[in-house]
């Protein structure tokens, strides 16, 4: 649970090291120079190395002489790939012509007054050059790929494969699984169904053939054993081994006819009806557990698979989240259906923390496009509007978020031959998604053809995707963006409206 922590970003600084120089600005006092001071001045300063301080965080915007940020999630992993800098302690040697600038983040969340006050007082201190490098050591050693990774490794929700990694402990009311007793022994793995199976039969076995020895000795039939004047309640039985098959062979029907029990006394022919009737009780429920346990549709689920990334790009000019989902067998779901559930922790704005709170993801269920004819792969969609928990996410603040996106596929089995009792059953195929498995700017490939008369899937292209332009903005931007856009169209076009209508002459 302490992996799905909010995780709001600080104001720390981040350091890179870039060959190239950038123009920098004039300093104030050159300003009153002239023309000639001025190019000496900034002649003098760009020759010399800046010095590693940091500068107050840009929240937005181009700085010119500074290399942007790339939008593309590709970029932003080959940016991370780069090795230790030169200033840093490592055996390399320093690259020759390159410089050192600051480069800090491009963007801040909203963070509360009292952290950012603490912040920027820290921030205010200028450290000593040796502190300053060490921190820039350091703050590059947590965004290298190999430190990122062992951040990003968490507990999952629920797997790639489904299962839901939740324990339920401390139950203090067990004697609720007792009244379902059907349903608590199809749900025990396969060993301990096992166990029980044969357990149910071995112990009525021994029991009743306790009972029979115990009502043998009792009688007197084990001591007068080969005496033909007397008349036995059970006969052939000497001992606890030969009791023991005669319980054998009377709840299995089997009757050899050495052993029986005959009519001579009352108490034998009770035992033997109900033992008779609890070996009926047994065969059903066991021999139900495992016809239910073995056509569980649950298996089916192995040949439903799922892309391993989603991937977020412009779909009919809209940002669009996508993932795909395919049907590995011919047999094909009956009434597949799809839902999207995000699972992320917030604090409500009365201070309330609130843990794995579920929220649903529309994937078309007002137009009924989560409803799938599952015959060939398909693209899920989910449109990121003012509705979806996404609306407000950038690919910046994507590297900062902390979510999970748990994809479930449910659909009827499809009968084969006759209708058989496994027919109609549902089945459910899930999946989970981490912000690291999101790529930002990229589409699947297209993995059907059409080959001699027949639409042809090739699966070796399931999980390839490639690289699209799309915006780094988030989707609100975008939508803001577009009214402007279009509310300054609006204005150009009356203002263009007014100017080509002809003056009206004053009448008579």
């Amino acid at each position: 649970m302490l992996a799905y922590l909010p995780r709001p970003p600080t104001d720390t600084s981040r350091y890179g090291t870039f060959p190239q120089k950038p123009d920098l600005p004039a300093a104030p006092e050159a300003l009153v120079e002239d023309g000639g001071q001025k190019a000496a001045a900034a002649t003098a300063r760009r020759g010399a190395p800046m010095p590693n301080y940091p500068s107050a965080p840009r929240h937005s915007g181009f700085v010119p002489g500074e290399p942007s940020l790339p939008p593309s999630r590709g970029s932003l992993s080959t940016q991370q790939h780069r090795g230790r800098p030169s200033w840093c302690p490592a055996p390399a040697p320093q690259e020759a012509g390159a410089r050192l600038y600051p480069l800090h983040a491009l963007s801040v969340a909203n963070v509360p007054n009292s952290s950012r006050g603490k912040t920027s007082a820290r921030s205010s201190t200028v450290p000593t050059p040796e502190g300053l490098q060490g921190r820039r050591c350091k703050l590059l050693e947590e965004d290298s790929p190999v430190a990122q990774a062992g951040k990003r490794q968490r507990q999952r929700y629920v797997t790639k494969v489904g299962k839901c990694q939740v324990n339920l402990g401390n139950i203090q009311d067990k004697k609720r699984f007792l009244s379902d007793i059907f349903t608590t022994i199809v749900d025990l793995k396969y060993r301990w169904f096992l166990f029980v199976f044969m357990m149910c039969y071995i112990v009525t076995w021994v029991v009743f053939g306790f009972i029979y020895f115990l009502d043998a000795w009792v009688r007197g039939d084990v001591g007068h054993q080969g005496d033909p004047e007397w008349q036995a309640c059970i006969e052939n039985v000497d001992g606890f081994v030969s009791a023991l098959l005669l319980s054998v062979e009377s709840q299995r029907t089997i009757g050899y006819g050495t052993r029986m029990v005959t009519a001579n006394c009352a108490e034998g022919v009770i035992l033997l009806m109900a033992q008779s009737i609890v070996g009926s009780m047994i065969d059903a429920m066991m021999v139900g557990c495992m016809f239910v346990k073995i056509s569980r549709p649950k298996k089916r689920a192995q040949t439903l698979i799922f892309s391993k990334n989603c991937v977020i790009s412009l779909r009919d000019e809209k940002l669009c989240l996508m993932f795909r989902v395919g049907d590995l067998r011919e047999s094909h779901m009956v009434d597949a259906k799809i839902r999207a559930k995000l699972i992320k922790s917030r604090q409500t704005a009365e201070g309330e923390f609130i843990p794995l709170e579920q929220s649903e993801l529309n994937l078309g269920y007002d137009t009924g496009e989560d409803r799938l004819f599952l015959v060939e792969p398909q693209i899920i969609c989910h449109v990121i509007n003012r509705h979806s928990p996404f609306w407000d996410m950038s690919a910046e603040s994507l590297r900062r978020e902390q979510f999970e996106i748990i994809i479930i596929l449910e659909g009827i089995v499809e009968a084969t031959g006759n209708h058989c009792l496994a027919a109609g059953m549902t089945c459910q195929a899930r999946t989970s998604y981490t912000e690291d498995e999101i790529l930002w700017g990229y589409r699947f490939e297209p993995c059907m053809s059409l080959e001699k008369g027949a639409f042809q899937v090739d699966y070796s292209r399931f999980e390839m995707t490639f690289e699209v332009q799309t915006p780094a903005a988030s989707a609100r931007e975008l939508h803001e963006l577009k009214e402007l856009e279009q509310q300054e169209h609006s204005t150009l076009s009356l203002y263009w409206d007014h100017l080509v209508q002809p003056c009206a002459l004053p009448g008579p």
